[in-house]
């Protein structure tokens, strides 16, 4: 045979009437927990739109630094490659004959226009 665990009817009872405590207790209303500093859904609003703005002008700044790095390195690539340098004097050489040209052909053009009329 087995031993009872409750010998007697009274902590039967006992045992009984502290189940039913506890399971009252759990629809008991509990104590709500109450931020120290209430905060209104505008103020939130307002909060989140700050930060929002912030990171972004972040981000923003950072793109902004990381663009002129590169095109400082590009240019610091540009002026140590003798290529690309010897390519932009021909270039402005191009540029400048091309210019001295159409100024020219500008001079002659005016010149024959004040004979015609």
């Amino acid at each position: 045979m087995r031993e009872s665990k409750i010998d007697t009817f009274s902590d039967r009872l006992n045992t009984q009437a502290e189940a039913r405590k506890a399971l009252l207790e759990k629809f008991k209303p509990k104590p709500t927990v109450r931020p120290e500093q209430f905060e209104t859904r505008a103020q939130r609003k307002t909060r989140e739109l700050e930060e929002v703005r912030a990171r972004r002008a972040s981000e923003k700044e950072e793109a902004r630094l990381r663009a002129e790095a590169e095109a400082e390195a590009r240019r610091l690539a540009l002026e140590n490659d003798e290529q690309a340098q010897l390519e932009l004097k021909r270039q402005e050489r191009k540029d400048r004959k091309a210019a001295m040209k159409a100024e020219a052909r500008a001079r002659r053009e005016a010149k024959s226009a004040s004979r015609r009329g």
